[in-house]
């Protein structure tokens, strides 16, 4: 698992990477209480705002962490929101994306970078 430095971590499995945001996130955005979620087969450039979240404190968005097409998307946030609450790092997970170049997750955060940047 690699961090971005907008609380986002990313899994690679070959081309396919899952996308979702970290604990410190979540905890930061407070209860989430509601998602809006890509479409599948939506081409994405590295940066492009594709998910919106909003929460009790505030609104905010997802940017694509790299290059490609989404392929799935969690549709289960869209009825129960509050999973990222509950379990950030795993079932509620994002979407996935089929990437151009999984070598450029190379320049994302190891866990203890990710610690070192968020002060932990």
């Amino acid at each position: 698992m690699k961090y971005t430095e907008d609380h986002e971590w990313v899994l690679a499995d070959g081309d396919i990477v899952t996308v979702g945001i970290t604990e410190h996130a979540a905890t930061q955005l407070g209860d989430v209480v509601f998602i809006e979620l890509p479409e599948v087969e939506t081409m994405v450039a590295k940066g492009d705002e594709i998910v919106v979240i909003e929460s009790v404190k505030a609104a905010s968005d997802i940017v694509a962490p790299l290059d490609g097409e989404i392929v799935e998307v969690n549709d289960a946030l869209a009825d129960t929101p509050g999973m990222v609450n509950e379990d950030p790092l795993g079932t509620a997970w994002f979407f996935k994306i089929k990437v151009e170049d999984p070598g450029a997750l190379d320049e994302y955060m190891t866990e203890d970078e990710y610690k070192d940047h968020i002060g932990e």
